[in-house]
């Protein structure tokens, strides 16, 4: 009996972003190169997933609206918002690693301690007593 289902209504949603280019993804499926429209299955709310090179991602809920016909006309469906529009933010730059020079050392000493010189003979001073 399943031919006696009537398919999903569907809807035209318009997607926009500033700036355009976006690659914008719908949660049910269809998705497009903003400003462009999409034709999407209007059976549960979904969300606008869009991502740019250089920018922040961002996504946009949306709210699928039906109004019931009568039994000469069908649901209408609409979206909300329609369009659906990103303003998209421009991405911090990626933090670089600092490099800082290395610290120099001083050599080391190697040479042993110089010994005390001896008292010259001829000297005026009496030498030293330990």
């Amino acid at each position: 009996m399943d031919f006696l289902k009537s398919t999903p209504p569907s809807a035209t949603v318009r997607l926009e972003s500033v700036p355009p280019g976006a690659d914008a993804r719908t949660s049910v499926g269809p998705g497009c190169k903003t400003p462009c429209a999409v034709s999407v299955q209007a059976t549960d709310n979904f969300t606008v997933s869009y991502t740019l090179d250089k920018y922040e991602p961002q996504t946009v809920a949306v709210q699928v609206l039906r109004q019931g016909g009568d039994f000469g006309s069908g649901v209408s469906v609409t979206t909300d918002p329609n369009p659906v529009f990103a303003e998209l933010q421009p991405a911090a730059p990626p933090k670089r690693a600092i490099k800082r020079p290395a610290k120099k050392r001083a050599p080391k000493a190697t040479a042993a301690p110089a010994a005390a010189p001896a008292p010259a003979a001829d000297s005026a001073f009496p030498p030293p007593t330990r």
